[in-house]
This record gives structure tokens, C-alpha cells and sequence, in this order.
């Protein structure tokens, strides 16, 4: 039994879409401790214009970094000498855009209602700003590890930040009640970034350059067209991520948009096991194109093996999670949390289906098909929650993803039968 893990977890594929899916748990958890934490020590007006504050840092890096990790994880597998500079790139890049997203944010945010009062002044904003460029870079640190297929280092890197920034939370909220949440979350960040680039360019970097120094680098052109493809398909998953709740919240009161947005938060981060396995799918298709089919195989019926009963848990245990925020959240989340959950299964089909695309960077299709799934989910939401409440956000969800599923099913199970190349090779070992 042993014998036969350690064999399966010597596949980068299996390894590093593991890890991302434990990076993924242990996130989830240590942030809703945080913010369970902030809520006992802190005053609420505080936790409010802080949560702002991130919820605001986090939409705003979106623009900038969360849409270049699927560039980084596409082709740092083929970038032999020139990784580092690709990665150097795409930091200053995402730096600089960080900028220009937040000026235009800070001279409006005097119209944003007192929440973000406090980002009005010149040190607020500096601070602000500075912010958003670290958390960019922090984010775009994950696709670095994962496009050297090192991605059991992600949940080592953010689950240390995880338990310091809770520490310093628990430490700062006697001697700076006010300001405790803010450096407590981006102090830890701040010092990890000259740490974890050391390691990243010190320890990993040679010996990936090493393995894929015979490879092609990318060209300028190349790394355009696939921005300008996978860059609108990851607005669009930016969009449903953030703009289900506003629609959500248009239609119903304040308390039932509370009691939506806590099954949402559950929901998505099931979400997110798919998503991990199709990315971990990308980076060895990257590699090597001619394993994408089999590759795929593997990790549909792998992801299925654990989406499945952990969408059954949730089904099940939805009234006892939900319980946990208060029982109104229980009583008004419980059917909508059970919908999501069980639109994660025709979303990981597609998710695997995304993944071989960005492989093969075909980046005009994967933006169609996240362009439509974006319309069909946004569209459904805002219509359907006005004639069945709540509820029918969910079921627009449930309906928008067996809808797109049931779309790329045959382009999918013509890749599934596809027959591997006599001449390919095996995968390469992934770098130590």
C-alpha cells in the first residue's frame, strides 16, 4: 500500500494537483479562523473597514496577477534559460499595472462610503497601493512553483502565512486595536516575498533550467496571444466569482444576501479542487503534449474519485456547516449550499477540459467557452433570484454548468480516445 502511494505520488501530475488541493483546504480553514478571530478581538467597525480594505486589495490583483498565473503555468515548463527572466517579466509587469489600477480606485474612493474612509489620506493610499503590489507578487509566487512543478511548496507557503498572520492578530489586538488587522495580514506577506524568491531562484530555478534546456522558449508573440485569450477567460471567472453576490444582493435584502453569501464562500471553495487538478493538468501537457489524453484520463477520474463523496459530504452536512454561522444561515443556505455542491461535478469536466486547452494554447476557445459559462451564470443569476429568491442564484449555477459541460462533452471524449504517439516520449522527471 505503501509502496503503491509513494508510486502514485511520484507523478508531478498527481503530486502537484495534490498539493493544490491541500493548499486549497488548509486556506479555506485558516481564513475563516482569521476572520473568526478578528471578529472576537477587534471591534466590528475595524474587522469592516479592513475586510473592505482586502476584499478591494484582492479584486484589484485580480486584474494584475491572478490573470497572469495561467501565462506562468503554461510556459515556464518550456522556457529553459530564459524562466527567470519570464518570471522577472511578469513580477515588474504585474507591479506596474498594480499602479494604474490603483490610482483610478483611490480617487474614487471618497464616493465608496465610509468603509474605505481611511484610504482617502496620502499615507492611506501609499500604503494601500504598496499593498496591492506585494499581494500581486504573492500571488503570482504560486504559478511560479507550480510552472516548476513544485507546487508542494504553495500550501507550505501559505499555510505558514496562514498561522503567522493569526498569531500577529492575536498579538497586535491589545497594543494596535485599530491598525492590528492590516499589518498582520501584510507584514507576513511583505517578508516572505525576498524569502521565498530566494528559494525560488536559489534552489528550483537551476534545476528546472537544467531540465528544459533544450526546450524552445516562448516568443513574445506567443505569450500575447495566449494573454489575450486566457486573460479575457480569467475576467470572466473574476466576474462570476464577484458579481453572483452583487447580483444576489440587487435583488434581495441585506440578511438574505448574508445568508447567500455564506453558502457561496463554502461552495467555491469545493469549487477550487477541480480547478487545482486541471492546472497541475496544464503544466505536465506543457511538457509534453503528447501525454495530454492520457494525462487527462487520469486526473478526470482521480479529481471525480475525490469530488465526488466530498460533494456528498457537503450535500449531507450542509445544515451542520451552515449551522456554524447561526441557524437563520442554516435555515436559508442549507438547499442553496446542496446546488452548488453538486455543480461542482459537470464544472470539473470542464475545468479538465480548460486545462488540456491552455496546454495546447488555445486560448481563443477556452475564452468562449469561460465567456459563455460567465453570460449564461450572471444572466440566469440575476433573473432567476428575482422570481425564486435566493435559491434561484443556485440553481443558475447548477443549470449554467451541465448547460457548458454538456457543450464540450464531445470535444472532451474525442481527447479521452485519443491514442498515444509511438514516439512519445516519457514525461520528465520534475525538478527537486
Amino acid at each position: 500500500m505503501y509502496l503503491t502511494m509513494r508510486g502514485h505520488l511520484s507523478d508531478p501530475l498527481f503530486r502537484n494537483g495534490y498539493a493544490l488541493m491541500v493548499n486549497t483546504g488548509a486556506t479555506g480553514l485558516l481564513g475563516v479562523a482569521y476572520w473568526l478571530i478578528a471578529a472576537r478581538h477587534y471591534a466590528a467597525a475595524d474587522v469592516g473597514r479592513a475586510s473592505a480594505a482586502y476584499s478591494a486589495m484582492n479584486l484589484l490583483s485580480g486584474f494584475t496577477a491572478f490573470n497572469l498565473v495561467g501565462m506562468l503555468t503554461r510556459f515556464i515548463p518550456q522556457s529553459g534559460h530564459r524562466t527567470a527572466g519570464l518570471v522577472l517579466r511578469a513580477y515588474v509587469f504585474s507591479s506596474l499595472a498594480s499602479l494604474l489600477v490603483a490610482v483610478p480606485f483611490l480617487l474614487m474612493v471618497g464616493h465608496l462610503g465610509t468603509s474605505y474612509a481611511e484610504l482617502g489620506s496620502v499615507a492611506g493610499g501609499l500604503i494601500f497601493t504598496a499593498s496591492i503590489v506585494c499581494w500581486s507578487i504573492f500571488t503570482l509566487q504560486d504559478g511560479v512553483l507550480v510552472g516548476l512543478r513544485s507546487a508542494v511548496w504553495v500550501p507550505v507557503e501559505n499555510g505558514t502565512f496562514g498561522i503567522v498572520k493569526i498569531v500577529l492578530l492575536l498579538v497586535l489586538a491589545t497594543s494596535l486595536p485599530r491598525a492590528g488587522i492590516y499589518i498582520s495580514w501584510m507584514l507576513p506577506v511583505a517578508i516572505s516575498l525576498p524569502i521565498v524568491n530566494a528559494f525560488v531562484f536559489a534552489r528550483l530555478m537551476q534545476p528546472h533550467v537544467r531540465l528544459t534546456a533544450t526546450r524552445t522558449p516562448p516568443s513574445a508573440r506567443q505569450i500575447g496571444r495566449f494573454l489575450a485569450g486566457d486573460y479575457t477567460g480569467a475576467l470572466c471567472i473574476l466576474a462570476v466569482t464577484f458579481l453572483v453576490p452583487v447580483a444576489v444582493a440587487a435583488r434581495v435584502g441585506p440578511s438574505m444576501n448574508a445568508y447567500f453569501y455564506a453558502a457561496w464562500m463554502v461552495g467555491g471553495t469545493l469549487d477550487l479542487l477541480s480547478v487545482n487538478m486541471a492546472t497541475s493538468l496544464t503544466v505536465e501537457g506543457a511538457f509534453d503534449e503528447e501525454t495530454i489524453a492520457a494525462n487527462c484520463r487520469a486526473a478526470l477520474r482521480r479529481t471525480m474519485l475525490i469530488l465526488v463523496p466530498a460533494a456528498a459530504v457537503v450535500v449531507c452536512a450542509a445544515p451542520v456547516a451552515l449551522g456554524l454561522f447561526g441557524p437563520q444561515y442554516a435555515m436559508h443556505g442549507t438547499h442553496i449550499l446542496r446546488l452548488l455542491a453538486v455543480a461542482t461535478l459537470p464544472r470539473a469536466l470542464t475545468e479538465m477540459y480548460l486545462g488540456t486547452l491552455r496546454a495546447q494554447s488555445r486560448t481563443s476557445l477556452i475564452a468562449f467557452i469561460q465567456g459563455i459559462r460567465g453570460i449564461l451564470i450572471l444572466g440566469l443569476a440575476f433573473a432567476l433570484t428575482g422570481i425564486m429568491g435566493t435559491t434561484g442564484a443556485a440553481i443558475a449555477v447548477l443549470a449554467s454548468q451541465v448547460i457548458v459541460a454538456a457543450a464540450v462533452a464531445p470535444s472532451m471524449l474525442s481527447l479521452l480516445r485519443r491514442k498515444p504517439s509511438l514516439t512519445a516520449g516519457p514525461i520528465p522527471p520534475a525538478a527537486a
